[in-house]
C-alpha cells in the first residue's frame, strides 16, 4: 500500500480495540470498494459524536446534554447509586429493566501497572456524589476481573469510611447452566456468596 489516504484510513481503523492490520485493511477495502456511502455515514457519525457527545456532569456517562436523561428522570430512585466501569456496563444493566436507581460511571478501573490510579477514574467525584445526604446504598458493579475487584475494594473502603452502605453486585452460577460446565472459580464464589 503506497497511497497515503489509504494508509491513513487503515491506521485510523487500527485504533479500534481488537483490530489489527489485516482487519483494518479488510474494512478499508470493503468501504472503498463496496460501500462508499457507508464510509461517508461513518465519517459523519464519528465527527458528530466527537463534536457533540460529552460526559454527564452528575454520573459521567456519555450524553449530548449537560446532564443525561437517566440523571434527570424523576422516576429514578435517588437513594440508590450503582457504580459501573463503562457506559457499556451501564447500558447492560439498563437492558435488564430491573434497576431503577441512578449511576456513576467510572470510565475505567484501577490498574497500577498501567498507571491508572483513583484520580484517573473519578474516585473523588464519586465520593462527593455519594456524600450528598440522599443515598441509602451504593452498589459496586465493577467487572469481576482482577482490576475490577481491586477497584471495588478501594471504592468500597472509601465509601464505608464515609458511613455509607455499600453492596457488591452478586456473582455466581449463570441461570440455565449446568454445574459440570461452569468454571471452578465461579462455583467457588457461588458457594461463598450463597443465600
Amino acid at each position: 500500500m503506497t497511497e497515503p489516504s489509504l494508509e491513513a484510513l487503515v491506521e485510523a481503523l487500527r485504533r479500534l480495540p481488537g483490530v489489527g492490520v489485516k482487519s483494518a485493511q479488510r474494512m478499508a477495502f470493503h468501504l472503498l470498494q463496496h460501500d462508499r456511502e457507508g464510509a461517508r455515514r461513518i465519517a459523519f457519525a464519528l465527527q458528530s459524536a466527537v463534536d457533540h457527545v460529552r460526559h454527564c456532569e452528575r454520573c459521567h456517562t456519555f450524553t449530548e446534554a449537560m446532564v443525561c436523561a437517566i440523571c434527570l428522570d424523576p422516576q429514578r430512585d435517588a437513594r440508590l447509586l450503582c457504580v459501573v466501569e463503562t457506559p457499556a456496563d451501564q447500558a447492560a444493566l439498563e437492558r435488564t429493566g430491573s434497576y431503577r436507581g441512578l449511576y456513576f460511571v467510572l470510565m475505567g478501573r484501577l490498574s497500577p501497572l498501567d498507571g491508572i490510579g483513583a484520580a484517573d477514574i473519578g474516585a473523588q467525584e464519586l465520593l462527593d456524589r455519594a456524600s450528598d445526604g440522599i443515598l441509602d446504598e451504593v452498589i459496586i458493579a465493577t467487572n469481576f476481573t482482577a482490576e475490577g475487584e481491586a477497584t471495588a475494594h478501594v471504592l468500597a473502603e472509601a465509601l464505608k469510611a464515609r458511613g455509607l452502605r455499600v453492596t457488591r453486585l452478586a456473582r455466581g452460577v449463570p441461570i440455565g447452566s449446568e454445574l459440570e460446565y461452569v468454571d471452578l472459580g465461579t462455583i467457588a464464589h457461588a458457594l461463598v456468596d450463597r443465600r
